[in-house]
C-alpha cells in the first residue's frame, strides 16, 4: 500500500511550505490523479485521513481530483480522453478517425495546491 508513502510526503510538503509563512495555518491541500498512475484514491483519502488524525491537520480539507487518460491526434492534433482500459495505440480520434494517436496524459501525481491561512 504505497498510498500512505505518498500521503506522508504530500502531508510533509504541505507542512513544510506552511512553516515558510510564519503564523499560517494549513486549510487545504488538492491533488492530481491520472488513472494510469498506479495509484488508489480512496486508499490515499484513507491514508490521508490516518495520518492527519488526533494532529493539528486534522481539519485540513485534502481534495483530489481524478485525471482521464489523454491521447494526441498525429494527424489532426486534436486532444481527447481515452479509455484507460485501450492499449495506448488503439485510441482512434473521435474527430478524424486516424488511428495514429500517441498517449499524452494520465499517469500524473501532482501536488495541484496548498491553502493556507494566514493571521
Amino acid at each position: 500500500m504505497h498510498e500512505v508513502g505518498i500521503a506522508s510526503s504530500i502531508l510533509e510538503a504541505s507542512v513544510a511550505e506552511t512553516a515558510r509563512r510564519p503564523g499560517a495555518r494549513l486549510v487545504g491541500i488538492g491533488v492530481r490523479v491520472g488513472v494510469l498512475s498506479g495509484v488508489d484514491v480512496d486508499a490515499l483519502r484513507f491514508a490521508f485521513e490516518c495520518l492527519v488524525a488526533d494532529t493539528d491537520e486534522k481539519d485540513v480539507v485534502f481534495t483530489v481530483e481524478s485525471c482521464p487518460r489523454v491521447n494526441r491526434c498525429e494527424q489532426c492534433g486534436h486532444e481527447f480522453d481515452s479509455p484507460a482500459s485501450a492499449p495506448f495505440s488503439e485510441a482512434p480520434c473521435p474527430q478524424c478517425q486516424s488511428r495514429q494517436t500517441g498517449f499524452v496524459s494520465g499517469d500524473q501525481l501532482d501536488l495541484k495546491f496548498i491553502e493556507v491561512e494566514e493571521p
